[in-house]
């Protein structure tokens, strides 16, 4: 049996103790797997993932991590923050919140450098991901001056440079063209090969079935209504219907107006990575 690293029972949240954003949660994740979190915008997945990488903790109820309750007080202790953050790497859905110095170069290994890791170490892994992420051209500019999809290799380059054992990803292809998505997911799998446990929310149906071995469905009113294997959720029309995860087209035909879902479950990015 795999080990289990994160760990949440009836869980809540709320922001400012007034707006609601988990209304008892309850997810297991277990080392080595990928998974999607999917659910309409404002259903509760970026929420969910601030609080597994410790930047937000639950107003109610137990979250674990490797085992052992999981709270604010623990990040006092210089030695389990420091080991959290080399172990648990978030991607933001808005890179520009994650990207704030001066060049590109200077926000990669940014995290590597409060950890403490070597210079050399640091030079050797910069090296790795900038032809990995083909982004060379990229290291003197500023963060700010880049396409979106360009701030979101930086971004993954700044979470993957600290070589963690958990990547948390926030819409990692939201608004980018076929090509860059491709890159990105590619690159995930290949994390995943290398025996990473890959978290990703999102609510675009077009990549959930390539970066995913099950999934948790958020619903409107912030809690997870079901789970199970990935092919069992995009099978299930109802289920994505009634949580706005699908398209509904209509179209007219002899007079009459017909209406019905349209999920791109078989849809196939176009294989143009560079």
């Amino acid at each position: 049996m795999s080990r289990v690293i994160f760990e949440l029972k009836d869980v809540y949240y709320s922001y400012l103790g007034k707006f609601p954003a988990l209304c008892g949660v309850d997810i297991t994740v277990e080392e080595g797997h990928k998974i999607a979190v999917i659910g309409a915008n404002g259903s509760g997945k970026s929420t969910l993932l601030h609080l597994l990488d410790g930047l937000f903790f639950a107003d109610k109820g137990s979250v674990k991590f490797l085992g052992k309750n999981f709270a604010e007080n623990d990040f006092q202790d210089e030695t389990f923050s420091r080991n959290f953050r080399r172990t648990v790497g978030l991607v933001f859905q808005n890179p520009d919140v994650q990207l704030f110095c001066p060049t590109v170069k200077d926000d990669i290994v940014f995290g590597p450098l409060h950890l403490g890791m070597g210079s050399t170490e640091i030079s050797q892994r910069l090296e790795e991901l900038v032809h990995r992420l083909d982004i060379k051209d990229l290291l003197d500019r500023s963060p700010h001056q880049l396409s979106i999809g360009e701030k979101r290799k930086v971004a993954i380059a700044s979470s993957l440079i600290i070589n963690p054992e958990i990547l948390l990803l926030d819409e990692p292809t939201a608004g980018l063209d076929p090509a860059t998505t491709r890159h990105i997911i590619d690159l995930l799998n290949e994390a995943h090969g290398a025996g990473k446990t890959i978290i990703t929310s999102t609510h675009d149906l077009h990549v959930v079935e390539e970066i995913s071995d099950s999934i948790y469905v958020f619903s409107h009113d912030k809690k997870i209504v079901k789970s199970g294997t990935t092919d069992a959720i995009l099978n299930d029309t109802e289920l994505l219907k009634e949580n706005n995860l699908v398209h509904i087209h209509s179209h007219r035909h002899k007079d009459k107006v017909h209406v019905h879902p349209h999920i791109h479950q078989d849809h196939h990015l176009e294989d143009t990575a560079q």
